[in-house]
């Protein structure tokens, strides 16, 4: 494999690796019960996304980003369920009896096997498919080139949401990570 042809991939996947390690860091001692629940500070529930609902909501992303790469993404497609409780519009709410998400264990599972096929894939896409308008005509203005979109979906997405999960680690006590 010529590594000047894989430029981009490079690039973009150096920042999602980085994104996967801080998330599994961030998920140091945070337990199955307290996963889907909104943290407290000195008494007062503080309403801001939560573990499973940051991790939730990322693992929507890769499939976007191997399909738009011409890749099978079959194996990482989230399920209806994941669609509806963790898209961009879904509301965070306080899963206070533990049945409204997924288990800890599926949700982290998601997050991982799909950041990981996004990787593996954007490593191994040549430059000239990161150099094509973005097919997603919603998000173009912002983004304009498959790079650009993979580049925020990979990277600025997973830190913007690694900084709420970090917040969130504090108000629980359970410090930086």
């Amino acid at each position: 494999m010529n590594h000047l042809n894989h430029v981009i991939g490079n690039v973009i996947a150096a920042s999602a690796r980085l994104g996967l390690g801080y998330a599994e860091r961030m998920l140091t001692d945070v337990r199955p019960d307290q996963f889907a629940r909104f943290a407290t500070a000195d008494g007062q529930v503080v309403e801001s996304n939560h573990p499973c609902f940051i991790l939730g909501h990322l693992s929507l992303y890769p499939e976007r980003v191997v399909t738009e790469l011409g890749k099978d993404a079959s194996a990482i497609r989230p399920s209806e369920t994941f669609n509806k409780v963790f898209s961009k519009d879904a509301k965070c709410v306080d899963d206070v009896d533990g049945t409204l998400y997924p288990s800890m264990d599926e949700v982290v599972a998601a997050f991982r096997s799909g950041y990981e096929k996004a990787i593996e894939t954007v490593e191994q896409a040549v430059d000239d498919s990161f150099l094509v308008e973005n097919p997603n005509e919603a998000m173009r203005a912002k983004f304009p080139s498959m790079a650009s979109a993979h580049a925020f979906y990979l990277g600025g997405h997973i830190m913007l949401h690694m900084g709420q999960f970090s917040a969130w680690r504090r108000m629980m006590g359970l410090g930086p990570a």
